[in-house]
């Protein structure tokens, strides 16, 4: 589950889009190019690890070697929260919980949202039944503890993803955040400094499409060992971005592959999510 949810999903992001968002605005591509690129990408490597990560547990399996843990620290706490809803309370939840956000796939499918406004659906509908679950779970400190709830959730956000303004920011300035920031001292000839570095680099270093794709791959993995996933991604793609007007094709797919491996690899799958 763990590959299913932290690696193809939060990797792909098909749906919300958000992970694409960040990665084509930092290597000035459209959302659609990086998506339709990423897909071949999402496959393989989803298949790849997943057979792999089910013949290597059958075998531990098989073996005895596997040990299981678990995730909380403190058994009385774990047995609190299990008696604030009742068996009926949790099938019913169970089953509503899936089918809003079902609803929101639907609903974005025919409104054609993207972007932030999939994120406002999305965020929207788990606010509610955040909101919902509180007020029936703690009762009468139902809303005190929504607010409590939010506050947690948005201090893994910014924890999260405030690694990536200033990277991406340094990045916007180097392409065309440059000529509407500081204003057009660029030479008529130039792309931003940013991908005038690349042409610069690959005139000087031989650079080919498979320096390219183990580069982004280093690089996307080496920004994801932090424990974000999302802090390098828009490193990725400006480096994506380079590298494609440097050999001269293929910055959407070198963007998607960058923003791949560092959500694999901080996303939870090899590296845990950073704790608050």
């Amino acid at each position: 589950m763990n590959l299913f949810g932290h690696g193809i999903a939060l990797s792909s992001d098909f749906v919300i889009q958000g992970a694409p968002k960040l990665t084509a605005d930092a290597a000035g591509l459209p959302v659609g190019d990086v998506i339709s690129a990423s897909i071949p990408l999402v496959i393989v490597m989803g298949l790849v690890t997943t057979i792999t990560a089910f013949i290597l547990l059958k075998r531990d399996m098989k073996r005895g070697t596997i040990e299981l843990t678990g995730t909380n620290d403190s058994n009385e706490e774990q047995e609190k929260d299990e008696k604030l809803l009742t068996l009926r309370q949790k099938q019913f939840f169970a089953i509503i919980i899936p089918i809003a956000f079902l609803a929101d796939v639907v609903a974005m499918s025919i409104l054609k949202l993207q972007g932030g406004d999939a994120t406002a659906l999305i965020g929207g509908t788990a606010v509610f039944i955040l909101l919902i679950l509180s007020v029936v779970a703690h009762k009468k400190q139902g809303l005190e503890k929504t607010t409590s709830y939010l506050i947690h959730g948005f201090q893994f956000g910014f924890k999260v993803f405030g690694p990536v303004i200033p990277i991406a920011a340094f990045f916007y300035l180097g392409d065309s955040g440059f000529t509407k920031i500081i204003g057009d001292f660029l030479p008529n000839a130039s792309h931003g400094i940013v991908n005038d570095l690349g042409v610069g680099l690959a005139s000087v270093v031989p650079l080919t499409k498979e320096i390219a794709a183990v580069t982004l791959s280093v690089v996307g993995a080496i920004t994801g060992l932090d424990g974000s996933g999302f802090s390098g991604i828009s490193l990725a793609g400006s480096v994506g971005s380079l590298f494609g007007n440097a050999i001269g094709s293929g910055a959407d797919t070198l963007t998607a592959l960058g923003q791949i491996t560092a959500i694999w690899i901080g996303g939870g799958t090899l590296t845990h999510i950073k704790d608050m």
